[in-house]
């Protein structure tokens, strides 16, 4: 099995795996120190040997193929990215793209976990009060949430999203969206501005 790979160098991504069957047997030895010396088609090699070892680690942590899939590209992003710490006299690649996955699922499970507590946060915040408020009010208003940020279009909504559900800063969204900083900061105002306006629809007492 050859793997070839697409010489797109954006942003230090690393390249669009591509499997081209030729019968040959990776060298591991070889592959992790050309690797480390930045070899974009000793990455694409380790993305075919060991992506499935990755997948199935993160599947089995996070219980969800979408998340798995995720993880699985951040953990090669990652790789790539911090190449120089691969040390093939200490240990081999599969062993080291597992510690990438451990901490990359690690920090998934802590986004998960700010996620529920954003959401907990707007339902105490942006809902009624009153006693009388049923929980079916406050199920509309998050699936509201969720059907407004998909109505926002894009990059609009992607945006709001990293922002408002992910967490991150205007600057790490840009980043991650090749978008200018100005361009973020005034989708993602302009993006609350409406979903704040749709809430308040939602919550107001009909009279």
């Amino acid at each position: 099995m050859r793997v070839r790979a697409a010489t797109n160098t954006k942003g230090g991504w690393p390249p669009i795996v591509e499997q081209v069957s030729t019968g040959e047997q990776v060298d591991v030895d070889d592959l992790a120190t050309r690797l480390r010396d930045g070899s974009r088609d000793a990455l694409a090699e380790a993305y075919r040997e060991w992506s499935s070892l990755v997948h199935t680690l993160a599947l089995r942590s996070l219980g969800n193929h979408h998340d798995a899939e995720d993880v699985t590209q951040q953990v090669f992003v990652a790789a790539w990215r911090s190449r120089h710490t691969l040390r093939p006299e200490r240990g081999t690649v599969a062993g080291w793209l597992v510690g990438i996955t451990r901490h990359t699922v690690a920090d998934t499970h802590a986004k998960r976990t700010r996620q529920a507590r954003d959401a907990a946060a707007v339902a105490a915040h942006e809902l009624p009060h009153e006693h009388s408020t049923a929980l079916d009010d406050q199920l509309a208003a998050r699936l509201l949430l969720h059907d407004e940020l998909g109505r926002l279009g894009e990059p609009r909504g992607t945006v709001v999203r990293l922002a408002f559900l992910e967490d991150l800063t205007h600057e790490q969204i840009a980043e991650r969206l090749d978008l200018p900083l100005g361009t973020v900061k005034s989708h993602v105002r302009r993006g609350l501005t409406r979903l704040r306006t749709r809430l308040e629809e939602v919550n107001r007492d009909p009279s």
